[in-house]
């Protein structure tokens, strides 16, 4: 009989837990929960309640397992669990998952060829993409995702878990595994989780004597006090672990020690047992009473692990598979196999420590000679073979004792899935078979775990590493391969911003090469080199840069290198910035042109983001970004794609398109912090801040902006932006025309120190219109603003037309001067704040020297600012009106804008103009400088208001001031 208890004993607290975290999924609270313990305290009968419990509500349950040889097969528990729910329905056809859908084609089967070859998603792409797909699957009511031996899972399942784990409060998802307490990546995410509180650990412990008491009744079907004492005494020897108990009371049915009569169960001669050494005896005896060929399955099942695939034990036994499923049938009529409900082509044994006593009464001789056997059979002739295969026989190759031939698969596994993108396994299964390979082969091996260090990002631990290689002698690599090396290395602390090292990495190669390198390795390095030398203070050698890089392209497109090219044309890119867009947009156009044609799509879409930044600030036009946006939908990449979303969200700030901006923001503002995609939420914080900036919020321009220096945007090329596009423009539609020629003295200060090469910054447009209309500069201060390449810019040329405009005014040619606003005005300029404000301070111009159509100016800026709701500058354009003679439209209608509270106060527009901008605490002064109005008439509505409000002071005024803006009544 199967000696299985029908009910879970002992756990009544962890139970409690588990129905709690399912109740509070209907609220949209998701949790994790672990459950740590030794093998055979309950773990999985812990989560067959759960997932029994979550099936009765009803919720989506996701069920899957580690295995021992998963790191050859990257993310395979997942892809198990989400099988077991599409499996029967599918997967779902949210249309908000489309973005999502090419990074999880590596665990829906369904969506892989949606997947556009060449990408390898990044653990982090893919882990946001099954966020969302498990917020939509548990969107009803939650749902629950189930892992069991986590502590077999290959690293990349463990790197998506952790981040799941540390994003699921705002998720209706029940995250629940179950793992070992062994030292490892799986044990170090639990504990950590805790420690961040975002995680809580559950320790099942051992049973007491009356609960293996129970334990033992639910197994016989009787009541508690039923259960002979003596049963009881021999069971607690168990330590405990409801396992063992189950396994010591099958066997001694088994061996009829204990049996039933008509009155009970009763014991029949001697129960010395003891564990676990008994249920290694017991296991042996249940084997020799079997028939040889239903032994010799369960042994060479055994051989290939707990959980063993069909197709493995077919190969290894020899059977037909007509055949070999009806040994199989047995092997589950014994109870010690059962059908591995999570993967439909695998079996298991019915516990961990099945698999392990019943090979642990063999001799060690009789279970080296099983572990050959398999291996033999499992592997190929001839290449190929898979990386999981490779695992596979790399593990039976050690139990064997062949422990060189083992390291050579290993190597293989690992270098498999270094070439996959599954980085963090390829440093797994490398550095395993380092260990295992014998002095002479490590070498070899040890490079190929260097190159997987540099793309896990590693590189600390690559350079610690790359020191410990031999220089010379038969273990040492050839020069050209240590070269190839060093190369890599200093490639990556280039991209990683890693100068010191990467310095160290390029003079090595550089040693190695000494005169004799070929073309195509001095190639590369001239292109790390470029990088290098666009750090500030290295101006001098940036035309023999260039030359080299030149070189480079040519050699790289010679030899048919085509990453190297591509690598070499998007230097020249950046340097060729310097001569004019159109040379900066010949060399993408080539770098579009090598990738295309060698079939690069990760290298397609760098040209093709690089070239739509270009239009973007040429034109205004998005529509190559749109483009490259597209293209990173198709690479299955959400990295790449809120790379170039947060161009388009600034691009839409510029534009006036506000909606379409706060929606980009909203969208990935979260996400991107997440994912660890630093960079880009910089960006998109800067956005936000220039959106609010472009409004006249103030307030939350500063919010933004402090975040953004959180984030530590204050040492990124961004920081002049956030001087030229943010503070000063803020400081315009303020009015405050000293605080915005400030903040552009610094960003040009900040870039004299830090030279980049992003150019709206106010450099090459907004600033040369301050200093000329101030009358701090003139024609040859224009002149060399107009000679440089980034004054061809849409942003910057509309500004320094007006600049133009009014120098050309000063000089007695109005009729040119008109001429030039009217060309800004009416031309294509997709800027409407930037276009508007122009106005404004030009028409102030043309008022004082007489030339132009001011007034017409000043209508359309009065028109824009209202509507923008910036009253400091719309109140300028009326005033400046009325000062012309044209009379200003009256804007005193905004009583619509008052709340309903105010109002029945009596307090008027102008009156609330003056509250609203208390909440900066301005002095009466700056009130009145924003206002246009004089500082009397500002008193007079101070008063106004503290009658009015009953507030006693400023200060209450400012709280008020402060509580509106804030959204309070």
């Amino acid at each position: 009989m199967r000696t299985t208890s029908p009910v879970t004993v002992g756990r009544e607290a962890e139970i409690l837990q588990l129905d709690g975290a399912l109740t509070r999924l209907r609220d949209g609270c998701g949790e994790a929960v672990f459950l740590v313990g030794e093998a055979g305290i309950g773990k999985s009968r812990l989560i067959d309640h759960c997932a029994g419990r979550a099936v009765a509500l009803p919720l989506p349950v996701l069920r899957g397992r580690g295995s021992t040889t998963g790191a050859g097969t990257p993310f395979r528990p997942l892809v198990e669990a989400l099988s077991s729910q599409f499996r029967r329905s599918g997967p779902p056809g949210d249309p908000e998952l489309v973005p999502y859908r090419p990074a999880l084609a590596r665990l829906v089967p369904e969506w892989r060829h949606t997947a556009a070859p060449g990408h390898p998603d990044s653990v982090v792409e893919l882990a946001e993409a099954l966020l969302r797909l498990l917020a939509v699957i548990g969107r009803t009511a939650g749902c629950v995702l189930a892992l069991e031996d986590l502590h077999d899972a290959d690293s990349e399942t463990v790197a998506v878990v952790e981040y799941l784990v540390d994003n699921l409060t705002q998720v209706p998802v029940l995250l629940v595994a179950a793992l070992r307490p062994e030292p490892g990546p799986a044990l170090d995410l639990a504990c950590g989780a805790e420690r961040r509180r975002v995680a809580s650990i559950t320790a099942p412990a051992p049973l007491g004597r009356p609960e293996v008491r129970a334990l033992a009744a639910g197994c016989l079907g009787v009541a508690a006090a039923e259960v002979p004492g003596p049963v009881v005494e021999r069971l607690a020897d168990g330590g405990g672990i409801p396992y063992l108990v189950e396994e010591l009371l099958a066997d001694m049915i088994g061996s009829n020690v204990l049996h039933r009569d008509g009155d009970g169960w009763r014991v029949a001669g001697e129960l010395a047992v003891t564990v676990p050494a008994t249920v290694v005896q017991s296991h042996g005896q249940r084997l020799d009473r079997l028939p040889p060929h239903l032994r010799e399955l369960l042994l060479l099942a055994a051989t290939l692990g707990h959980r063993f695939p069909v197709d493995a034990l077919r190969l290894v036994t020899g059977r037909e598979e007509s055949d070999l499923f009806a040994v199989l049938r047995s092997a589950v009529e014994t109870g010690l196999v059962v059908p591995d409900t999570t993967a439909p082509e695998q079996y298991a044994f019915r516990h961990a420590l099945t698999a392990q006593a019943v090979l642990a009464g063999l001799a060690p001789a009789e279970r080296a000679a099983l572990a050959r056997r398999a291996a033999a059979a499992l592997r190929p002739a001839e290449p190929p073979i898979s990386a999981e295969r490779c695992q596979q026989v790399a593990t039976l190759l050690v139990a064997a004792g062949d422990l060189p031939g083992a390291a050579l698969l290993y190597a293989e596994a690992g270098r498999q899935a270094l070439a996959g993108g599954a980085c963090a396994s390829a440093v797994q299964l490398l550095e395993r078979a380092r260990e295992l390979a014998a002095p002479a082969d490590r070498t070899p091996v040890t490079e190929s775990l260097l190159y997987a260090l540099a793309e896990a990002g590693r590189l600390d631990h690559a350079l610690a590493l790359a020191e410990t290689l031999p220089a010379a002698g038969t273990t040492a690599l050839d020069p050209d391969r240590r070269t190839a090396l060093h190369t890599r290395l200093a490639w990556a602390a280039v991209m990683t911003e890693r100068r010191t090292e990467a310095v160290t990495q390029l003079a090595i190669a550089r040693a190695l090469l000494g005169e004799e390198g070929r073309p195509e390795q001095t190639a590369a390095l001239a292109v790390i080199e470029g990088h290098l030398a666009l750090h500030p203070g290295q101006d001098e050698r940036l035309s023999e840069v260039r030359r080299r890089a030149e070189e480079a392209a040519e050699v790289a497109e010679r030899a048919e290198l085509p990453v190297l090219a591509c690598q070499a044309w998007q230097l020249l890119a950046l340097l060729a910035r310097e001569d004019g867009f159109d040379t900066a947009d010949a060399c993408l156009a080539r770098m579009l042109t090598v990738a295309e044609t060698h079939a690069l799509p990760t290298w397609r879409f760098e040209a093709l983001i690089r070239l739509g930044a270009n239009a973007f600030m040429r034109t205004g036009d998005p529509g190559l970004l749109e483009q490259a946006r597209e293209e990173a939908r198709e690479l299955g990449s959400i990295v790449l794609t809120q790379r170039t979303e947060s161009l388009l969200a600034m691009n839409a700030v510029l534009r006036g398109e506000q909606a379409k901006a706060t929606g980009i923001i909203e969208r990935w503002r979260d996400s991107s912090v997440r994912m660890r995609n630093i960079g880009t939420h910089r960006y998109l914080l800067l956005t936000a801040a220039t959106l609010a900036a472009h409004r006249g919020r103030r307030r939350e321009m500063e919010r933004e902006l402090r975040e953004f220096r959180q984030a530590g945007g204050e040492d990124s090329f961004l920081v002049p932006l956030m001087f030229g596009l943010c503070r000063a423009v803020c400081a315009l539609l303020e009015e405050d025309r000293a605080a915005a020629g400030a903040e552009l003295a610094a960003g040009a200060a900040w870039e004299a120190e830090h030279p980049n090469v992003f150019y709206l910054a106010g450099r090459y447009g907004l600033a040369p219109l301050l200093a000329v209309l101030a009358g701090a500069a003139g024609w040859d201060e224009y002149a060399a603003v107009a000679a440089a390449p980034a004054a061809e810019l849409a942003w910057n040329a509309q500004f320094l037309t007006l600049a133009r405009a009014i120098l050309l005014g000063r000089r007695g040619q109005g009729e040119q001067a008109a001429q030039e606003v009217e060309r800004m005005r009416r031309g294509t300029t997709p800027f409407p704040t930037g276009r508007h404000l122009g106005l404004r301070l030009v028409a102030e111009a043309a008022l004082a020297d007489g030339w132009g159509d001011p007034v017409a100016w000043l209508r359309s800026a009065e028109e824009y600012f209202h509507a923008l709701d910036a009253p400091s500058v719309a109140s300028a354009c009326r005033v400046m009106l009325r000062q012309a003679g044209a009379g200003g439209t009256q804007r005193r209608s905004g009583r619509e804008l008052i709340p309903a509270a105010l109002r029945a106060l009596g307090v008027t527009p102008r009156e609330f103009e003056v509250l609203v901008l208390l909440a900066e605490r301005p002095g009466n002064q700056d009130l009145a400088r924003r206002l246009s109005i004089s500082t009397r008439t500002v008193e007079k509505h101070m008063a106004s208001l503290f009658q009015k409000t009953g507030r006693p002071d400023r200060a209450a005024l400012c709280r008020l001031s402060a509580e509106l803006a804030a959204g309070k009544p």
